[in-house]
């Protein structure tokens, strides 16, 4: 039988609250899915690769932590039931490759983004304000940036040694879902976004980018 419980604004707010410390400080909750690189044996790495994928991991992990406060924001004012249904498994989704993202940072011996509250916290506003918009724009919103997404995971699996299979796995996995939720969300209904607008789109991911490779 279908779960037809209504949530009050109060059970929505404590459950975005719930989600961000989890995010941030906390373990998120994942799907049954499995780490792609749990059955790949560590390659024989120099100490620059392991640094620079360990690098790259980490801007993949705030990538993600600021997904999940851009679903989390859109999935508060999203208008309609199934549109905030697709931005909930989305965010479910994306939790994976928070996961994914964050073990292999440590396995590589470095950390995740100090920056991580201000990543989520500023993507959090983001897809509110998207979904305030209508859900066309809020969908148009994930289909850039999932789109955008994917072209950062192929410049990064381009810069990590093929002899890195494990973290190549991940990348490759992640790519794959990101471009399957753009395809979701454009059939949903999502609204081509203005050129201004996904200019300003990379210009704040370029941001994040850069600062989560030291930080």
């Amino acid at each position: 039988m279908k779960n037809s419980r209504h949530f009050s604004p109060l059970d929505q707010l404590i459950a975005t609250v719930d989600n961000g410390l989890r995010t941030v400080f906390g373990q998120p909750i994942v799907t049954e899915r499995p780490n792609p690189a749990s059955n790949i044996e560590e390659g024989e790495l120099t100490s620059e690769q392991r640094k620079l994928a360990g690098r790259l991991m980490r801007i993949n992990h705030a990538g993600e932590v600021s997904a999940q406060g851009l679903y989390q924001g859109q999935s508060i004012t999203a208008r309609l039931p199934e549109i905030r249904s697709e931005m909930e498994r989305a965010a479910l989704e994306e939790n994976d490759h928070l996961a994914w993202c964050e073990s292999r940072a440590k396995e590589l011996g470095t950390h995740v983004s100090l920056m991580n509250p201000l990543w989520y916290m500023g993507s959090l506003t983001i897809g509110a304000i998207a979904g305030f918009a209508g859900d066309k724009w809020s969908l148009g919103f994930v289909v850039e940036t999932e789109h955008q997404v994917v072209k950062h995971l192929d410049e990064h699996m381009a810069k990590i040694t093929p002899k890195d299979e494990k973290s190549q796995a991940i990348l490759q996995q992640m790519k794959e879902d990101e471009a399957h939720h753009a395809t979701v969300a454009l059939h949903a209904g999502g609204a081509e976004l203005s050129l201004p607008v996904k200019g300003m789109m990379q210009l704040t991911s370029k941001i994040m980018t850069k600062t989560a490779y030291w930080i």
